[in-house]
């Protein structure tokens, strides 16, 4: 039924009871909805419907009380999954929330994250230039060394054990260094990393954003659509995946971004009863494996827990993961179509 018609009819119904109507007035409102998206009113409730989740409503359409519709034994256990997976996603975001309250009271602006960066950044290039130092030492220690050797072997003399020992010292000095370097290199690019997304965060709490420059048990696929769940099958297909899971984000939520990281996309709790807000985050199955989950929330009223709980919030849901995988094999086709 078209939303102006059921808002006519409301409005009928409410004039009659204003107007004293007893036929109207003295009975009860009812809506539900069937298995195929029809809406219906009536005074009661025909026991053929009663299967279907139900609302009182007062004589203004105000929603009163929601009986859900009962749910069978698969239903209860996917609920109690999708409750293990809010779980997962809640302490993300209370991890974000705590990090949000950290930066905002370390710092005061832009300026000062910067400033501390700076520091940081000058110690870490300061131990890098020791180990730096410390690597051309050995090199030239083990030159020279070599060049020693090779004049006992141009004088067809061995070389001795006391200098092929120093050699063979020197090697693995020089390679203990060079792993020692690399960690410090993989450790100052992990750090700005961390430094670039603490700036983007700081810039969006403050709403100074204008100044940001660009930069367990695998599911099965009818739990993944009842869930929103996508399984990530590597780390390249997961981190495009979670890009085009922001699109899909962006594209159905009726409020405004507010986290993105790289693991929770979440947009602003929904202010009125038609809003919807969406997230997404990361979830780690194993030591390896991953899973996107996806997650609808609606206002905190009965008409949002009704919102909720309708084909449309379901539909969105199961929507999701099809809409990864379409996206990733449109992609996949177009880098392999060649250029004229």
């Amino acid at each position: 039924m078209p939303v102006r018609i059921v808002q006519i009819l409301l409005f009928l119904v409410g004039l009659l009871c204003l107007l004293d109507s007893p036929a109207v007035c003295a009975k009860k409102m009812y809506r539900w909805t069937d298995e195929h998206g029809g809406i219906y009113f009536s005074d009661q409730v025909p026991p053929e419907q009663a299967q279907h989740s139900h609302a009182e409503l007062s004589k203004t359409g105000k929603v009163l009380e929601v009986t859900e519709q009962a749910k069978t034994k698969e239903q209860l256990e996917q609920d109690k999954r999708l409750e293990e997976l809010r779980k997962q996603q809640e302490k993300l975001i209370a991890s974000q929330k705590i990090h949000d309250k950290a930066l905002l009271s370390s710092f005061h602006s832009k300026e000062d994250i910067l400033l501390s960066i700076h520091a940081k950044m000058a110690i870490l290039d300061n131990q890098r230039n020791v180990l730096i130092g410390s690597l051309n030492r050995l090199t030239e220690q083990l030159n020279n060394q070599q060049k020693e050797a090779a004049v006992f072997e141009r004088d067809a003399q061995p070389v001795p054990k006391n200098l092929l020992d120093e050699i063979m010292s020197s090697q693995n000095q020089i390679q203990q260094s060079q792993s020692l370097l690399n960690a410090h290199i993989e450790k100052e690019r992990q750090v700005k990393e961390i430094d670039d997304a603490d700036i983007a965060r700081f810039l969006y709490l403050t709403h100074t954003t204008k100044d940001l420059e660009p930069r367990a048990k695998i599911p099965s696929i009818q739990e993944a659509n009842e869930l929103g769940l996508f399984y990530c099958e590597n780390d390249f297909q997961c981190n495009k995946a979670w890009e085009i899971g922001r699109t899909f984000v962006n594209i159905y939520s009726t409020t405004e971004a507010d986290v993105y990281n790289e693991k929770l996309i979440m947009n602003r709790p929904p202010p009125k009863d038609t809003d919807i807000s969406l997230s997404l985050s990361k979830l780690a199955i194993n030591e390896n494996d991953y899973q996107l989950f996806l997650d609808i929330h609606c206002r905190d009223s009965l008409s949002g827990e009704a919102l909720c709980a309708s084909p449309r919030i379901k539909a969105i849901r199961s929507s999701f993961r099809a809409y990864i995988n379409d996206t990733l094999s449109r992609a996949a086709l177009s880098s392999k179509v060649p250029t004229p």
